[in-house]
């Protein structure tokens, strides 16, 4: 008896063994050089947090407003949606991170050359100054001083975050592939020769000339590890692009009611980002101490001498107050945010209820950019011509040297597809040729149509993006997370800043070990309900 059950354990590994070695579905074996070759990662443990960010296990809760709406704008009206787990910056972006993206920048790309790359991307330090007020020690020092090197950036426009999330994007996984050795650190990076996580994987013959028998580098600082090969979106290697966060996203982590969760039901809606509806602390040895740093009425930044209310006249260094229940820091107060949304008034109507989300602009590799005919790497930054309030057109910096040229989505390239047709969705049903009245008469384009043309010539229009929170400017209206405010994407203020994002691929729980996920909530239940 005790044989044939040693005997049925060991077949029952051997089996096991196969199955993970070997196609369920040919018999095939994996990984295998000898035996077609076919790679496949079994050994892909799940997605690790990138630098800086921390994991956001996502769920459904009830989107907008819980403060009364003082203004009457109705522009967040309630409304139940799902977020996918997804990772999120724990505080805001710093001068001192933003300072190394400035440096990178002017390093890489020749000032002489390219100045408008690196002048693109400066802060804007004049938003500092106050027609009747003295700020110009902020505009001189708030960037730069080592005093402010942990304070959240400011002055930074929607563009200039979004440039900032892809430069980070290909640092962090630049670094990634240094430390697997699959790359030699890249000394000498100039202009088009920097590494860029697309090229990278849509164009690895960039990186090298011949197979792994003999591999040579274009690039003599740059070399593939003992595979001869570059790592692909397969092996699980790289991380997904840092972004910023849609405003459903932000929402959901700045509320944190994962802290007022018994079960699967929230019993108990935060009013801000941390449990209570009061700004004051109210546990023991911090009682009365400010939550967050705001303006708590006309003239009074931070309270009296000898007691000031939150230690700060404008911004504050992140990290300084509590962070709320998924560990992130200052998502009330210090400053607003960015977010990747368009702003509508009436958002919470007609988005849909799984990641919302307005913006979309599909776009795709350019394989005949400036009439290569191949999808070659830029040597000089590509510009994209966008409409502005004049009824002209502004150049906007779309891609940099180093970096593969994109196009807009055609219509012609999607004639059989359902999902959609174009490129640009910022306009969906609202405003846009689809949703007039006069769409099913035929002959209404773009050009004539009454709504789109309203749509597009106010301070809603297609570029008008949405910020988050409130700041150290902001009366505690503000704080909640459900407050929505708008501002042109290509404008910067000394109250809004952001922080990046990235998505969870995979399993929606911080582990994949289903075992280990079953005992922490076991483990939580019990914390609750301990008398």
């Amino acid at each position: 008896m005790i044989r044939k059950t040693i005997l049925l354990v060991a077949a029952s590994l051997m089996l096991a063994s196969c199955a993970k070695t070997q196609s369920s579905t040919t018999g095939w074996a994996y990984n295998k050089s000898n035996n077609g070759g076919f790679q496949i990662n079994l050994d892909y443990k799940g997605q690790e947090a990138g630098p800086g960010l921390v994991f956001v296990e996502g769920g459904t809760f009830v989107m907008g407003r819980v403060e009364e709406d003082f203004q009457r704008d109705w522009n967040n009206q309630p409304s139940r949606v799902t977020v996918a787990s997804f990772y999120m910056d724990e505080s805001e972006v710093t001068n001192a991170d933003y300072r190394e993206y400035l440096y990178w920048v002017r390093r890489v790309y020749d000032y002489g050359y390219y100045p408008q790359i690196y002048q693109s991307a400066l802060p804007d330090t004049l938003v500092w100054r106050n027609k009747l007020g003295y700020n110009e020690t902020y505009v001189e020092n708030y960037l730069r001083h080592p005093a402010y090197n942990f304070y959240p950036v400011v002055g930074v426009s929607w563009e200039q975050a979004m440039r900032y999330c892809s430069w980070r994007t290909d640092r962090v996984n630049e670094q990634i592939l240094i430390d697997k050795g699959i790359l030699n650190t890249m000394h000498e990076q100039q202009d088009d020769q920097s590494f860029n996580t697309e090229v990278y994987l849509y164009k690895g013959g960039e990186y090298t000339q011949q197979n792994k028998r003999g591999v040579k580098d274009l690039n003599p600082n740059t070399q593939y590890g003992k595979e001869g090969r570059p790592a692909r979106i397969e092996d699980g290697i790289l991380l997904p692009k840092y972004r910023l966060p849609t405003e459903a996203e932000w929402e959901y982590a700045a509320y944190a009611e994962v802290g007022n969760r018994v079960y699967n039901r929230t019993v108990d809606r935060n009013k801000y980002s941390w449990n209570g509806s009061t700004v004051r602390n109210g546990q023991k040895g911090d009682m009365g101490d400010m939550l967050a740093n705001y303006k708590r009425g006309g003239g009074d930044n931070m309270g009296i001498g000898g007691y000031l209310n939150d230690q700060a006249n404008i911004t504050m260094q992140v990290k300084f107050y509590p962070p709320n229940d998924f560990g992130l820091y200052d998502m009330a107060g210090n400053v607003a945010e960015w977010v990747l949304d368009v702003y509508r008034p009436l958002s919470g109507q007609d988005m849909a209820d799984h990641r919302p989300f307005r913006g979309n602009e599909f776009t795709q590799f350019d394989d005949n950019y400036e009439g290569l005919g191949e999808l070659a790497v830029l040597v000089e930054p590509q510009y994209k011509l966008v409409p502005n309030q004049d009824g002209g057109t502004d150049s906007v910096l779309l891609r940099l040297p180093g970096q593969l040229p994109i196009r807009d989505v055609a219509v012609t390239d999607n004639l059989t597809r359902r999902n959609y047709k174009k490129s640009d969705y910022r306009n969906f049903q609202d405003g846009d040729v689809e949703s007039s009245i006069s769409y099913d008469k035929g002959g209404v384009t773009e050009d004539d149509n009454p709504m789109y043309q309203y749509a597009d010539k106010t301070l809603i229009g297609n570029n008008s993006r949405v910020f988050k929170g409130g700041s150290w400017k902001d009366r505690a209206y503000w704080l909640s997370p459900g407050a929505r405010r708008h501002l042109e994407q290509d404008q910067s203020t000394d109250f809004i800043g952001f922080r990046c994002a990235m998505d969870r691929l995979g399993f929606q729980n911080e582990s994949s070990d289903r075992e280990k996920e079953q005992k922490k909530v076991k483990a939580d239940k019990f914390r609750r309900y301990q008398p």
